[in-house]
């Protein structure tokens, strides 16, 4: 695969993902891993220092339903839109059908009566696997950079 190929492909996936949270398509967010993933967020202090704590830490696509389902069905909270700006990935090696990429990020959040707030801001650290199905997630570290997060954090990042 020609690595200006295999960037245009991550950069795809990325967009995608991100336009997938922007408009609420939750069912459609495990569909972006495979069925054994990981799916953390983490702080940049607890990961820099090889801490395992990590503020949401998902291991399968059944337990990335599972946050679907209380998304949609069991939490309730202030209602919010999130705007995703993914950074131009970087794939630092590439193996066969397996990709090690970083990517900047930042989220904005927008609650319906007020103004746009950045909510999220670091960088993704991505295992991503070559399948039948196109490009799929094995594992998803969302490494923000501050240590904290404003309120809750309800939806994927």
């Amino acid at each position: 695969m020609d690595t200006m190929d295999a960037l245009l492909d991550v950069a795809r996936l990325h967009a995608d993902y991100a336009a997938v949270l922007d408009t609420g398509r939750w069912n459609e967010w495990p569909e972006f891993f495979l069925d054994e993933c990981e799916y953390k967020i983490q702080p940049r202090e607890n990961f820099d220092r090889g801490l395992p704590l990590a503020t949401l830490y998902l291991v399968s696509k059944a337990m990335l339903k599972d946050r679907v389902y209380g998304i949609t069905e069991t939490l309730f909270h202030d209602p919010y839109y999130q705007r995703h700006v993914c950074g131009l990935p970087r794939i630092l090696k590439h193996v066969g059908d397996v990709l090690e990429v970083e990517a900047n990020y930042a989220v904005f959040r927008t609650k319906p009566t007020g103004e746009s707030t950045v909510f999220n801001v670091g960088r993704y650290i991505d295992r991503i696997r070559r399948t039948a199905g196109g490009l799929k997630f094995e594992s998803r570290t969302c490494v923000f950079d501050t240590e904290l997060i404003p309120n809750s954090l309800i939806y994927p990042i």
